[in-house]
């Protein structure tokens, strides 16, 4: 697995809990705002060595009874092909899973609920989930995308037995005002989380 970012310790990453977060390479979307450049413009995520998987394993395994989980964002983790692999190992280590996606992979999604390999998933729902809407926030977004991530929220339906957080984050221009509380409506009774637009270090800035 691609692993560019392992943060060991983090406390705002899954509620209530001491995490570790491992951050994946590569992305299928082009979000303006994302914070993680290094991770998703290909000639940047070249630019930093991989990050071992056994390294951030050998570590998971030292530190098991002091940690709560296991956080895997990017990003987009979906992508990686050994995804099911890497979980398996940790959930061998007796740590429970976050898994931070965009929902454009419903068929990984369905294998790791299949094998009971995470406990709980962050959707990043980027505006109403329509084409038009998608590509105010990601330019190069695909109607096929759009339908998976459809496919996401219905295969999350089915599962209640897996936590899930939907969240959007709000960017001026970008987003309307009454966005928050139509989505709200739109999801209900799932509750989803508005953040904050930052600026920073941005994807914008690579394109």
């Amino acid at each position: 697995m691609r692993i560019g970012g392992f943060l060991k310790q983090s406390l705002i990453d899954w509620e209530g809990r001491l995490v570790a977060v491992v951050f994946t390479k590569g992305c299928n979307f082009r979000c303006g705002y994302c914070h993680n450049p290094s991770l998703v413009i290909p000639r940047l995520v070249e630019c930093t060595p991989d990050i071992p998987s056994e390294a951030v394993l050998t570590y998971l395994k030292a530190r098991r009874h002091w940690l709560d989980g296991v956080v895997v964002s990017g990003g987009e983790p979906t992508l990686q092909p050994d995804l099911v692999q890497f979980l398996e190992r940790v959930q061998q280590l007796g740590l429970a899973v976050k898994l931070d996606t965009n929902g454009t992979h419903p068929e990984v999604l369905t294998e790791l609920f299949w094998k009971k390999l995470v406990n709980f998933v962050a959707l990043d729902v980027k505006h109403f989930v329509t084409q038009e809407d998608y590509a105010r926030v990601t330019p190069t977004v695909t109607e096929a995308q759009v339908e998976a991530v459809r496919q996401t929220l219905a295969l999350l339906r089915e599962h209640p037995e897996v936590e899930r957080q939907l969240r959007t984050t709000l960017i001026p221009g970008v987003h309307a005002a009454e966005l928050s509380e139509a989505l709200s409506a739109l999801f209900a009774p799932q509750t989803i989380r508005f953040q904050t637009f930052r600026e920073g270090d941005l994807v914008r800035d690579y394109l």
